[in-house]
């Protein structure tokens, strides 16, 4: 299993530091095989050590230049970072990126040959009219994206599920999942209000690879919850 933690804009350098520093404490406890991604906000990112990948929310294509706000290769190398989220759906709503932009920086970070975990999800008025027309959004966000590319993964969040405390149900997970492994087979993670309470059955849907977890991710007691289940 895959578990990846989106801190999103929280915590502080500090902070990360001390939680990092928690969890690689316990981490001899979980399954070899299983693998943890760390995402902390930009001012925290570093070059940390231990049995996780460190990866970084955003960055724009570029090594470097006039590109005031954003990150490139030049500040993700000097902390040996290759691994990146794209796609998330708060950065396509709520900061406006489009699918062009996005399938950019994908192609941009694969040239790179960075680490991708991808992410696409559908609205609730999207998945009130059926799985046909989930699928036919989800396929859209694969416009422009190399689903060949090897060092690739796919987060699938609805968004209707995101921060809500509404987790999809393991029949629209598992209908999902499946529908979407028929189209790109590569890992395939859920994301959508994981917690400890429904980690155990999220888990044992068969085309469920992983998750990407967010506000159960803040803490280190409440992550270790998902990864030690």
């Amino acid at each position: 299993m895959i578990y990846a933690a989106n801190f999103k804009t929280n915590h502080t350098r500090q902070s990360t530091k001390n939680y990092i520093k928690e969890l690689q404490s316990k981490l001899d406890s979980k399954k070899p095989e299983d693998k943890i991604y760390i995402f902390p906000p930009l001012t925290a990112l570093d070059a940390f050590e231990g049995d996780f990948s460190i990866g970084t929310q955003n960055a724009y294509p570029v090594e470097k230049g006039a590109f005031t706000g954003e990150i490139g290769i030049e500040q993700l190398a000097e902390f040996n970072i290759n691994t990146i989220l794209i796609g998330h759906s708060e950065r396509r709503d709520t900061l406006g990126e489009s699918q062009e932009e996005v399938a950019k920086k994908f192609a941009f970070f694969r040239e790179q040959g960075f680490e991708i975990i991808y992410c696409i999800g559908e609205s609730l008025e999207v998945r009130e009219q059926g799985i046909e027309a989930v699928m036919e959004h989800l396929i859209s966000q694969f416009e422009g994206i190399d689903t060949t590319y090897n060092n690739f993964i796919v987060a699938y969040e609805p968004i209707w599920a995101i921060g809500t405390g509404r987790t999809a149900s393991v029949e629209e997970i598992s209908q999902t999942h499946n529908s979407l492994k028929k189209i790109v087979d590569k890992a395939l993670l859920y994301g959508g209000s994981v917690k400890g309470t429904n980690i155990k059955e999220i888990a044992s849907i068969e085309s469920v690879d992983g998750v990407l977890v967010g506000g159960a991710s803040l803490r280190t007691e409440t992550f270790l919850e998902l990864v030690l289940h």
